[in-house]
């Protein structure tokens, strides 16, 4: 009989549907040896779906019960468990900087797409001040996340050649279930889940749930800085060919934004950040007329709008089936940070006195030893929206499936930014602004501004075509192929004067393909082996800050080609899989702040890639994730011949687990040890930022069946590790500091 793969990607694709209404309850019910039979949709036409052990390419799904123990504070700290993946989460919930397999990158997350139920958030992985992850917020309604690199990502849905990270939302059955769960932590977090799930009406399904929470942030900023709720509701409704699914997920939700601190100053840890009461509200300049204007800096980097979609999935007769995802993204993604500029230095320094300075809010006088550094007032504001549609058509046969579809996406950006405003703080947790500094009162400040207003809109249409031959029992070949156009309209005003300085109308067109085989060893293990090449199109932000490289006749497009090299076992007890991974990318171009030269270069690397999990009858289990990877600029005016920078060359995490019983209690301890490499904090090689280890541990209890009480700490020794330097001045003594320890304890009741 043949496998689910064997039986046609979409063909497979309503069956598999039809399944997920019950399968976030029958998964509670599996046992061990159903990991064989792990369901993974992502790199698939449409999303159809995949038995894991048939794919021929490397993902890494991460299901409820493995978030639950990651604990993460934000979704890109969740992204830390997907091998591959260098995560920059220390910038709170907001704004982390993503890399994967030792892509090029100056910090964001270009080469990295989330996307909900198959459907992109946002076609543009990264725009200044934007990345994927801050539009998303994890909650209890996520069911499993699915983080997919290379294979045929440069093919399938928005053409991603890096990561794709899938999120799939929890669904109702034919039972009822509920829970409530209330979390408290020693930084003052109050946070409160609710998710429940059942049937309207026979096959129609819902599933609510969502948050509200409130804290003064992991780095204590003295008021409740950390703010948001979330609401999301998905309802399906199933067919007796098929299923129409619908959701919503609205959010507000916003925090500090951490940003890099001085390392040379006595005092200044992990726990310091630039925000306070005292410097919450800043008033900046801008524009050619000097207008000021107060914002309220406490409102940080956040999110405040929706992602709404669904999908439907057809069987047709003679073999035929039909899948059709749709999302639309729209809301307000602002920024508002102190942002450091320069290094640290003392009063005596600057002071127009040469001797102390006076706080601007109390009138504390400061003496000539102080330390201060410069710290811009930095708005950035951002209305966002995207739509995008993804309709794959499929026919299978018996040794041969096909499928052919059609993606579709409008991307628009309006953006006024005024950065810059900078001014001497005192440097202590929250410190002031300084009088008696003669920059600090001037309407020009110490720094440069770099103002701007500008409207942007790209809209993408892509033609793709998928095919699969099973040669024999054991041996499968799969052939993509996508052509895509992509164009921008777009247009800057600098300085805010109504002048518009940078406009034009982009139009190009890519063929991307990927040609993977599969090889079942026996019905446990197998091996694979893919090429593919992909694009990185441009978006905005990338020709206003590459103008001078765009006008020179730079097409603005990354190429990307990568080879992989896979082993896979999975039986009763283990899940293994282990990747070899070989990539190129060409035409990078990194820009280190507004107004600066770029660079265009190339970038290689190769390494492998270890997934695995063990589970024993005992009740102990171990979850390992690693990356062993080297990286070479090869093509660079200055840099030819360096390390690509911010990427370690090892990575590891081990996460054990024990389930046992106490007092009648069921129990289970879990605990995760990562370790990190060196890295180079830039291209030119010349800031090492070390390595460092950080153990995470949590314990569950079960009084009754319907009562969970988890405790956890994250970072148990108070690791004051280093994930980044100054990224805007490398040679700065500055760097950000991973989160510091932080307790949780919730308590959670079950409804079933």
């Amino acid at each position: 009989m043949k496998s689910l793969f064997t039986k046609g990607l979409l063909a497979s694709a309503v069956s598999i549907a039809l399944s997920q209404t019950t399968m976030a309850q029958e998964e509670a019910k599996q046992p061990a040896n159903d990991n064989t039979e792990i369901i993974v949709v992502s790199g698939t036409p449409g999303g159809a779906g995949i038995r894991k052990i048939d794919a021929s390419f490397a993902v890494t799904n991460i299901d409820a019960k493995d978030i639950e123990k990651l604990a993460p504070k934000s979704t890109a700290d969740l992204l830390k468990a997907i091998p591959g993946v260098w995560v920059e989460s220390s910038g709170g919930e907001s704004g982390a900087n993503v890399f994967v397999r030792g892509f090029p990158g100056g910090g964001d997350a270009p080469f990295l797409t989330i996307a909900l139920d198959g459907s992109p958030i946002y076609p543009a992985s990264t725009l200044s001040f934007l990345e994927n992850s801050q539009l998303f917020r994890i909650d209890e309604t996520i069911e499993m996340v699915e983080g997919l690199r290379g294979g045929p990502n440069p093919v399938v849905s928005n053409g991603q050649p890096g990561l794709t990270t899938n999120f799939r939302l929890k669904r109702g059955s034919d039972a009822t279930e509920a829970l409530a769960k209330y979390t408290v932590s020693d930084y003052g977090l109050n946070r409160i889940d609710v998710v429940a799930s059942g049937a309207l009406a026979d096959d129609f399904y819902y599933m609510v749930g969502g948050y509200i929470k409130s804290s003064e942030g992991i780095r204590d900023a003295g008021f409740s800085s950390e703010q948001g709720n979330q609401f999301t509701i998905n309802l399906t409704k199933v067919f007796d060919n098929g299923e129409l699914n619908l959701y919503t997920r609205q959010t507000d939700d916003h925090g500090t934004w951490y940003l890099p601190t001085p390392l040379n100053v006595q005092g200044i840890d992990a726990n310091y950040t630039q925000i306070g009461p005292l410097n919450r509200q800043g008033t900046i300049t801008y524009g050619p007329d000097n207008t000021t204007e107060s914002f309220d800096f406490g409102d940080g980097r956040g999110w405040d709008g929706h992602v709404s979609g669904g999908s439907l999935k057809i069987q047709l007769p003679n073999d035929w089936s039909l899948i059709d995802r749709f999302s639309l993204t729209k809301g307000q993604a602002n920024t508002l940070g102190l942002v450091p500029a320069g290094s640290a230095m003392t009063v005596a320094d600057v002071a127009d006195n040469g001797e102390s300075a006076v706080g601007a809010v109390t009138g504390t006088v400061y003496e000539g030893d102080t330390p201060i550094q410069q710290i811009g007032r930095w708005v950035v504001l951002k209305d966002i929206e995207a739509f995008t549609n993804d309709l794959a058509v499929a026919k299978s046969w018996d040794d041969f499936d096909a499928s052919v579809g059609i993606y579709s996406a409008t991307t628009k950006a309006n953006d006024w930014w005024s950065i810059g405003n900078t001014a001497y703080h005192v440097l202590v947790p929250g410190g002031e602004l300084l009088d008696g500094i003669a920059c600090n009162t001037s309407a020009e400040g110490c720094d440069f501004n770099y103002d701007i207003s500008s409207v942007g809109d790209a809209s993408t249409l892509a033609f793709y075509a998928t095919g699969t031959w099973y040669a024999t029992t054991d041996l499968s070949i799969d052939l993509g192929l996508r052509r895509e156009n992509h164009e921008v309209n777009y247009s800057v005003d600098e300085d805010l004067d109504g002048v518009i300085t940078k406009a034009l109308q982009y139009d190009e067109t890519k063929t991307s393909w990927t040609l993977g085989a599969n090889y079942a060893l026996n019905d446990t293990s197998g091996v694979f082996v893919r090429m593919n090449r992909g694009y990185k199109m441009p978006y905005f932000d990338d020709f206003r800050d590459n103008w001078n490289a765009y006008t020179g006749g730079n097409d603005m497009i990354r190429e990307v080609t990568q080879g992989e090299l896979g082993y896979k076992f999975m039986n009763d007890s283990i899940q293994f899989f282990a990747t070899a991974f070989a990539n190129e990318v060409k035409g990078d171009t990194f820009v280190r702040r507004p107004g600066a030269p770029a660079e265009i270069l190339t970038n290689e690397a190769y390494g492998i890639e270890l997934d695995g999990r063990y589970s024993h009858d005992s009740g102990f289990s171990l979850s390992v994730n690693a990356t062993l990877q080297e990286t070479e600029i090869t093509a660079s005016a200055t840099n030819e011949g360096n390390e690509a920078q911010r990427q370690p060359g090892w990575q590891v995490r081990l996460t054990p687990s024990y389930d046992f019983e106490i007092a009648d209690m069921y129990a289970t301890l879990y605990g995760t040890l990562s370790a990190v490499d060196d890295r180079f904090g830039d291209n030119e090689n010349t800031i090492v930022l070390e390595g460092y280890e950080k153990i995470d541990v949590g314990l569950t209890l079960e009084p009754t069946d319907s009562v969970r009480v988890q405790f956890s700490v994250d970072n148990l020794t108070d690791e004051q590790g280093i994930t980044e330097g100054d990224p805007r001045n490398p040679a700065a003594p500055n760097g950000r500091y991973i989160m510091p320890r932080s307790m949780k304890l919730s308590v959670s009741y079950l409804y079933f």
